[in-house]
């Protein structure tokens, strides 16, 4: 087995600064196991699943109950003289297994409702992890932005001392004004996104608005990524896939049901009729077989039939299309693990060292203020790139764990 770790340790990044997560002297956040954990407590949709599920539960008790008797009373005559009354009690017998037909069908649609119910935990939990990393990203692009205006501001104080000595041009600080003031406007859109993420987190685990106002964890961190042998077996334990299984055996239980069907019912009762002319009780047997010239139950049984060859084709394809969806997600996984690699090895660190050489080349008088702009532009764009590629690779994780489920899972 080949497993494809994805190197992305920050080593090189605890050097800067802005790509701190959290400031300091604040307090523990929202962890992602903490996160996780409360989504499957809390989430309402799981709720309504764990209801669905205890209620097939009562569907198969339902199925395994035998038909009631039934008790009729005819009278004959109006007159007492020459009245007749019968009592009978009935009871049908049901041949051909049909109670323990509805009992297999009502036991598989409970393992469909139990497969449904951990499809939709990977849902809530792939939801819950992207919905973190959304909150952790749009953090560290609020400390970056909180960077960035510090760098902007201190810039601008630099460029009007040396307005003020006569050194460069007053349109040097209007433009240093200006980066000041957009990095402002990214700064406050940084934490409008920030705001956003955390509520969506919250939706997903349930909370309230408001509850959750901080988040812990490594946003450098992604999941290995298995090939090969471990994640075809991921891929044959998947819910969805188990879950387009368990219809196939739940249409061949509906067959089988139907076909039981085709074996007519014997109805038989007992009783007695009381002859008023003949001054004595005379006991009643009675014994009902329905004659299967006609309705053979056939038309019942070819659709059954015809619907598991649907569901079987319908496994099929789902297997074929999960099959396809993971292994394209994850070589974009890869590619984007390969982009962050760079990112983080080679582009962010020349943009962060040109950045600083255009500042110190500045305040030395060896470059104009456009320069320290440009450089501070392609920082900026190289940082924008570097999480735009987390969030897509994070994303991508979730997608892939989606598909299939924890690994963990029952």
């Amino acid at each position: 087995m080949r497993r494809f770790l994805v190197p992305l340790a920050c080593a090189a990044l605890t050097s800067l600064p802005t790509f701190s997560a959290f400031s300091a002297g604040a307090g523990p956040g929202l962890t992602l196991e903490a996160a996780v954990q409360t989504a499957l407590r809390q989430n309402p949709l799981l709720r309504a699943g764990g209801h669905e599920l205890a209620a097939s539960d009562g569907a198969i008790r339902q199925a395994g109950l035998i038909p009631n008797p039934s008790l009729s009373l005819d009278v004959e005559d109006t007159r007492r003289e020459t009245r007749s009354t019968s009592l009978m009690l009935s009871q049908t017998i049901e041949l051909g297994g049909k109670r323990a037909a509805r009992v297999e069908l009502a036991r598989r649609d409970r393992d469909v409702a139990a497969l449904e119910l951990e499809a939709r935990r990977a849902e809530v939990r792939a939801s819950a992890i992207q919905a973190f990393f959304d909150s952790l990203i749009a953090q560290e692009r609020v400390q970056v932005a909180q960077a960035s205006l510090e760098i902007a501001a201190s810039g601008a104080q630099a460029v009007s001392r040396r307005v003020t000595a006569g050194k460069v041009s007053p349109i040097e600080e209007t433009r240093a004004r200006v980066a000041e003031s957009s990095a402002r406007i990214e700064l406050r859109q940084a934490q409008a996104d920030l705001a956003s993420a955390l509520r969506a987190l919250g939706v997903v685990m349930g909370e309230a608005p408001g509850a959750i106002v901080r988040v812990d964890g490594s946003a450098d961190a992604l999941p290995a990524l298995l090939e090969g042998p471990a994640l075809d077996e991921r891929i044959e334990q998947s819910p969805l896939l188990r879950r387009a299984r368990m219809a196939v055996q739940r249409a061949d239980a509906a067959f089988e049901l139907e076909r039981a069907r085709a074996t007519p019912d014997v109805t038989v009762g007992v009783g007695g009729k009381r002859a008023a002319e003949l001054g004595r009780t005379q006991p009643l047997i009675s014994v009902s077989i329905p004659i299967p010239l006609f309705d053979r139950n056939q038309g019942a049984q070819f659709e059954a039939l015809r619907k598991r060859d649907a569901a079987q084709a319908l496994a099929q394809a789902q297997e074929q299309q999960l099959r396809a969806e993971v292994l394209q997600a994850a070589d974009q996984l890869r590619a984007r693990a390969e982009e962050i690699e760079v990112l983080r090895r080679d582009v962010l660190p020349g943009a962060q060292a040109a950045h600083e050489a255009a500042r110190r080349g500045f305040e030395l008088g060896k470059f104009g203020f456009l320069d320290v702009l440009d450089a501070q532009r392609t920082w900026l764009q190289a940082r924008g790139q570097y999480f735009a590629a987390l969030s897509q690779a994070h994303r991508l994780c979730a997608d892939i764990d989606r598909r299939l489920g924890a690994a963990d899972a029952p």
